[in-house]
């Protein structure tokens, strides 16, 4: 046997014993991905704080730059190095006072608007039955619904009570004593969030610098230098974005408020709330929060419910043509079949928070495979075909900054 033979035999064995290796690997990290997901679990609730900052920190970033600047050009030279303090402190003050001034607006008359509505629901159930009825005549299939579904509504309302909230009360004290430890340890883990909000504003720079060390004294420069622009377009895709859709969302808001008060529709800050709210979701924002505002008027004015559909539908039609392009503009470079594609699958893994990121999540994916194929290409001698696609789709992706 000579020595290639011999090199050979080694490399396969290497490949066997390599494979098996991984094989066992993999199956003792699937047999305890239930005590990785707990450990996962466990480690979240710890750094909770650290989580709560980190997203306060970096949702006020921008407005700390901005104050950050003004100070500089605005303070002589000796007393600039204070800029940073007065930034950071002005930014979290101004981001309370916003959160304040929105719960003093709108946490009473909502919840005055949902009282009203529980108290007053059987009554509006038969106004609504009195409506249709007269609406459609005297229908007796009609009515014979209209009963048969009152009818089951009320029987399994009743035996919901009876057979579940009824044996329910006898474990709501020790219920209700977990509910408010985990409210106190919710308010705890915010408040402690706030300090380290402060640290992260203050120190954002000294941290940025080290974590660029320590990644180029990781990787050699070309590593680094890809690594660092993709981390510049992840934060230019979830910052701007997210930024974005709240200013927009807001707005949304504000003009659902303002229509609804001129067209006198019942609830008006209630739906404006639910409205502007839903609006953050991407694509199925508008629809999720069209329903339960089309019901709420339907069981007070039912006439009016199709105006308000008709109106929601034309403020989207500017939300999405004019407002929304205007604040947010080409940020992602998506289609609307990824964008489709992104929100049911982030939404089926993480709920409501997936819903929310999944736009400029699903972005950075794309953008790292489009750089994956571009490389391959290059690789095999095919630049031709990534030129010509280029070509064909300059807009594939938008140009790659920072938030500042």
């Amino acid at each position: 046997m000579d020595k290639s033979d011999k090199r050979r035999y080694l490399y396969a064995m290497l490949a066997g014993f390599g494979s098996i290796s991984l094989s066992v690997v993999l199956f003792f990290i699937l047999y305890g991905m239930k005590n990785i997901s707990d450990a996962l679990k466990n480690l979240s609730d710890i750094l909770s704080p650290f989580i709560y900052g980190g997203v306060m920190a970096y949702l006020l970033r921008p407005l700390c730059n901005h104050y950050e600047t003004f100070f500089r050009e605005m303070l002589p030279g000796k007393t600039k190095r204070a800029a940073g303090a007065v930034a950071v402190g002005l930014s979290l003050v101004t981001g309370l006072l916003i959160v304040y001034a929105l719960i003093i607006m709108i946490a009473p008359q909502l919840y005055e608007s949902i009282k009203s509505i529980w108290e007053t629901l059987p009554e509006k159930i038969n106004q609504l039955i009195d409506w249709l009825t007269h609406t459609f005549g005297e229908d007796e299939v009609l009515l014979r619904y209209m009963e048969s579904a009152y009818q089951t509504l009320y029987t399994q309302l009743d035996q919901w009570a009876r057979e579940t909230l009824v044996p329910s009360i006898s474990n709501l004290v020790s219920g209700v004593g977990m509910s408010v430890w985990r409210v106190l340890l919710f308010l705890k883990n915010l408040l402690i969030g706030l300090i380290v909000a402060v640290y992260l504003l203050a120190s954002r720079k000294k941290f940025k610098r080290q974590s660029v060390l320590i990644l180029r004294s990781a990787l050699k420069p070309r590593w680094a230098e890809l690594v660092l622009e993709e981390m510049a377009f992840v934060d230019k895709m979830f910052g701007g974005f997210i930024d974005g859709k709240i200013m927009d969302s807001a707005i949304m808001g504000v003009l659902c408020y303002i229509g609804c008060i001129v067209f006198r529709f019942p609830n008006a800050l209630l739906i404006s709330a639910i409205v502007g709210i839903t609006n953050v979701i991407p694509f199925f924002g508008p629809f999720i929060g069209a329903i339960p505002s089309v019901l709420l008027i339907l069981m007070e004015r039912p006439i009016k419910a199709l105006w308000f559909a008709v109106f929601i539908l034309a403020l989207q039609q500017l939300d999405g043509n004019v407002i929304g392009p205007k604040i947010l503009g080409d940020r992602t470079g998506l289609s609307s079949f990824w964008v489709l594609f992104s929100i049911i699958l982030f939404g089926g893994l993480w709920g409501l928070v997936g819903m929310v990121v999944c736009v400029p999540l699903f972005a950075v994916i794309y953008d790292v495979i489009k750089k994956l194929v571009q490389r391959g290409l290059e690789k095999n001698g095919m630049q031709e075909a990534w030129e010509q696609y280029k070509a064909d789709y300059p807009d594939d992706l938008p140009e790659k900054h920072t938030r500042g």
